[in-house]
């Protein structure tokens, strides 16, 4: 049995859908008691033991506002070491085996120490992203609003590491490999706004704030200040030409070439407007 948690996110939907499709049985955790089959709060360490019971592999997502390793996953993995999980496939990020500092790499290193059979899977930029973070500005003013300079970044469609995930939870050659996931090529944002304004044929612009203007434009928005710094981060990267590397690893599980940005945008069209 598996059990997916993150089941309502990008990611986690993907998961499910994929593994329906597939007829692989599998339960999903929620950390509300009225969602989900299972109830997993990593914040209420009691629901480990019952979210884990009968489990032999796990979907584990971080939440994004739990940054603490050691207080919330330490204690759930250590569960799943007493109730002989077999194998836990991580959704991490790009790079965390080298940025030790990110909260993936952390988790990353409590799975290693647990002996658990793992699968990392390390994803770049998500292409959703652009709708679900910065889609008001996307659709009002048909602007690309990220301070990211001239960087690249290769991006991936959620739905490819929905396919990624579910063949790495049911195919045993798997284990104990750790994979870059990237799209099949790397864009600068005004390549981006150029391809959307192509395909949608209306004009969409790459404004390329300050940091500082980018910072002030989102706390009014309400946005945290941890959410923003996660996000400063993020453009940063690719502004210094970190987030551009393309690998061939999703196209090696996939067994095809991953979904373009191009058709992303096709797919998309409809949440442009």
């Amino acid at each position: 049995m598996i059990l997916i948690t993150g089941s309502t996110g990008n990611v986690g939907r993907e998961v499910v859908n994929h593994l329906q499709s597939e007829g692989i049985p599998f339960v999903t955790a929620s950390h509300r008691r009225d969602h989900g089959d299972r109830y997993l709060n990593f914040e209420d360490a009691s629901s480990f033991s019952g979210a884990l019971q009968g489990i032999d592999s796990v979907f584990l997502m971080r939440p994004p506002h739990l940054a603490d390793a050691n207080k919330y996953f330490r204690p759930f993995i250590e569960e799943a070491v007493k109730q002989n999980v077999k194998h836990i496939v991580f959704l991490s990020v790009l790079g965390a085996d080298k940025n030790k500092i990110v909260p993936h790499a952390k988790i990353e290193k409590i799975i290693l120490e647990s002996h658990i059979p793992y699968t990392f899977l390390r994803p770049s930029f998500f292409m959703q992203n652009l709708l679900t973070e910065h889609g008001e500005e996307l659709r009002e003013k048909h602007d690309i609003y990220v301070p990211a300079g001239k960087g690249k970044t290769s991006f991936i469609d959620v739905r490819d590491i929905g396919v990624a995930a579910m063949k790495t939870l049911i195919h045993e050659e798997h284990r104990g490999k750790a994979y870059d996931l990237t799209g099949n090529e790397a864009l600068s944002y005004q390549e981006v706004a150029e391809i959307i304004s192509a395909i949608t044929g209306e004009r969409f612009t790459y404004s390329n704030p300050s940091i500082l203007g980018f910072w002030k434009t989102y706390r009014k928005k309400g946005i945290s200040t941890d959410k923003i710094v996660v996000m400063v981060g993020i453009y940063t990267t690719a502004k210094i030409g970190f987030a551009k590397r393309v690998t061939s690893d999703l196209q090696e599980i996939l067994g095809h070439a991953p979904i373009t940005f191009e058709q992303f945008v096709k797919d998309s069209a409809d949440s442009l407007k």
